[in-house]
């Protein structure tokens, strides 16, 4: 197992984590929040109000089989997974998965041509090693 030294630090008001010398932004529910009652005024609780309520629609849209498609933004949309025989590794036994579904993103074309275009860094992550709880 690789051993990762995570530091959480303050700068600027955002939470940095840093890993392997190199330094990758998170940008959590409470960061999303600070930044549009900084640009719009609106009181922060109101802003979590309707963030909370527009998560809350996704899920229930999503649980009830419906996609939920936001212009320019990207779609929330439901993938279907194939059956398959999985492994018990403790156990040394094979289990079933059944066929079931699960919630995806598909970024839309303009976000994806965005994120294309911005000179930002980037920073690989290895995604068994990097999770951090908070």
């Amino acid at each position: 197992m690789n051993l990762f030294i995570f530091y959480l630090l303050t700068i600027k008001g955002k939470e940095s984590l840093f890993f392997n010398g190199k330094k990758t932004l998170i940008m959590r529910k409470a960061d999303i929040v600070s930044s549009i009652a900084e640009k719009t005024g609106i009181p922060k609780v109101d802003i979590l109000v309707a963030l909370e309520a527009f998560f809350k629609e996704v899920k229930v849209s999503l649980v009830e089989g419906e996609p939920v498609y936001v212009r320019g933004f990207g779609s929330f949309i439901l993938k279907k997974r194939a059956a398959k025989i999985g492994r018990n590794i403790k156990k040394n036994i094979a289990v079933e998965i059944p066929e079931h579904f699960i919630p995806a993103f598909k970024p839309a074309k303009e976000f994806v041509q965005a994120v294309k275009d911005s000179d930002h860094e980037l920073v690989e992550h290895a995604a068994d090693d990097t999770a951090v709880e908070a």
